[in-house]
This record gives C-alpha cells, structure tokens and sequence, in this order.
C-alpha cells in the first residue's frame, strides 16, 4: 500500500522574476472545484497565497489551484485511493508498483495497443550540448498538415534547465506557437551517472542521494520556469529497485519506461512509448526517429499514424 510519510515533506523558495514560490511541500487530499474532484499532491505559497499542485484522476492533466477556488478536505493516501477508486491515475500506480523489481525499465513501458502510431518521450539529461532541435521542426513540418499541435513528453532535469536557457525558451515559443504541446516528466535533479559503478550504485540508486531534493526540487524548478509538472516520473538510465521505485510512488508520481528506446535497436512499432535523447548526446537515436517520421510520411499525411498524448495514452490503458 502506497503512504506519505512525514520525512518527504520538504520546503524551499526561488523568486520568479516577479513571483516567489515558497514552503513547497507534500500535501494529499481532494479539492472540489465546481463539482470536479481532484487530488491535491503539493501545497505551496505563491505571490503571498496559497496554491495546491493537483491531478484529475480520470485524466491525469495537473493544474495549480487556489486554495481558495473550492472546498479542500485533508485526506490520507489510503482514504484518496478508495475515494478515487478504479480511476486512471490510481490503476497506473497500480501497475507500476507491480513492475518494480526490474534493475532496468521499471513502471509503465507500453502504451495502449489499440494506438495507430506512438507516443513520443524525449530525455533531456544534463549535457553541455545543444537541444537537438531537429527533433521539433521535424515533428512540426512532419505534422503541418496533418494535426497540430505535436503531442510530445519531455524528461527534463533540474541541471539542464540551469544551463539551457535559451532552448527552454525556444522550446516555450513552440508550444505559445501551438506547433508542439509538452507533457513535463520529472528526471531528477542531478541524474548521477557514474561510467565505472555498477548499475545497482549508480543513478539514483547512488549511497547518498537526496531522493527529496531530486523529485520536489525538480518540480519546483518546472515551476521557477514556468512549466507544469506531470505525475510522470522517468528513472535516470531507467534503472531503479523495488525500494526505490516504492518511495517514487510515495511522491503520488509514476515511473515511465520505455518499449523502445531507438538508440538501442528497439523497434517503434504501433503503441511503444518510444525513447530517444534531444541533449546531443545520442545522435544515433535522433537519425533513427527522423528516419521514423520519413518511412511513415505518407501514413502522416493520411492520418494513419500519429503522435500520442503521454497522459491520454496512459488513461485509455488503465482508464477502463
């Protein structure tokens, strides 16, 4: 059974040109705003007023609501998982706490089989390269005629938003654009990655690694930037353990995997969640998904293959 433990409260404060996000902090409950019940996750203070981090559990979509916008009530994760029972959101947990003992590719790795095309997730690791843009303007002049804007899901990590500033904001002018729309997944922090250590010591599951820093400390910084963080979570080099993967859980975020990470030779076939790098580290896999989007140009074209929403895709695997 999934609980909130006391030790993953956590607070900090970054301004935001003319805003200050402060006291963030875990919270569960449920908020009833104009006859929808959704789950409160996070509580902070924005510009002096209370805000709730939220998920609708039929959709999965997040939002930041005043907590004066509807009637809060406090509840534990026990009570929200009945109260919210048989809901999309609670499912996935579900199936991800029952693939948590895999080294590699924990949680969610498939979409939903009945899907003409895939649903597209694109690391972004600390790099000191650029954002392989190429990836968007082929997405974007792929899809012109044939539906925008692109569905795309992005792992972003707390460094690479430090140091790419101007690829973040140029990403933002896609999506303002409506070329492209973004589903934020969190990727830790720092994402540790050491060449010589073994899997079970690296990554995440490196002796002394701050787990509250890495997970809340990312989605304040998607808030510094404006971004809205999803309750999806990807695991640095996809790999984890049973124990790690259950204190993810803990944070009411789910662990995404991966069917077909290109860079690897694994197929795209109809329904992966297919994975490819957009931080200039892995050029093979970025030739393998343009070379994707030509081989299937004309089924673009006829709308026989498309791009899918991460979150949609997810509620119509676990939705039923």
């Amino acid at each position: 059974m999934l609980l909130f433990t006391a030790f993953t409260v956590w607070s900090v404060s970054f301004s935001l040109a003319q805003e200050v996000i402060k006291n963030y902090s875990m919270l569960t409950g449920v908020i009833s705003i104009r006859g929808n019940d959704l789950l409160v996750l996070r509580k902070m203070e924005k510009n002096g007023r209370v805000c709730y981090l939220v998920v609708d559990p039929k959709t999965l979509a997040t939002q930041l609501v005043l907590a004066g916008d509807g009637k809060f009530k406090a509840m534990d994760w026990s009570a929200a998982q009945g109260y919210f029972k048989g809901s999309a959101y609670f499912n996935a947990l579900s199936a991800a706490s029952r693939r948590s003992l895999a080294l590699q590719d924990a949680g969610i790795t498939q979409g939903f089989a009945g899907e003409k095309g895939i649903t597209l997730t694109i690391d972004l690791c600390p790099s000191h390269k650029p954002l392989d843009r190429i990836i968007f303007t082929s997405l974007t002049d792929g899809f012109k005629k044939s539906g925008q804007p692109v569905p795309v899901a992005l792992s972003i990590t707390g460094r690479w938003m430090l140091t790419h500033t101007d690829d973040l904001n140029w990403l933002k002018g896609l999506v303002a654009k409506k070329e492209i729309e973004i589903t934020w997944i969190n990727h830790s922090y720092n994402h540790h990655f050491s060449p010589s250590v073994p899997l079970k010591t690296n990554f995440l599951l490196e002796p002394g690694t701050d787990l509250n820093f890495e997970v809340l400390g990312t989605e304040l910084a998607m808030l510094q930037h404006n971004l809205m963080p999803s309750v999806f979570f990807r695991f640095p080099g996809l790999v984890s353990d049973q124990r790690i993967v259950t204190k993810i859980l803990d944070y009411g975020i789910i662990p995404v995997g991966s069917d077909a990470w290109l860079a690897k030779g694994q197929p795209a076939a109809a329904g992966t969640i297919v994975l490819i790098h957009g931080n200039g580290n892995e050029p093979v896999g970025v030739a393998d998904f343009i070379r994707l989007l030509k081989t299937e140009s004309s089924a673009i074209k006829g709308k026989q293959w498309i791009m899918y929403d991460l979150s949609e895709t997810v509620e119509d695997e676990f939705g039923k």
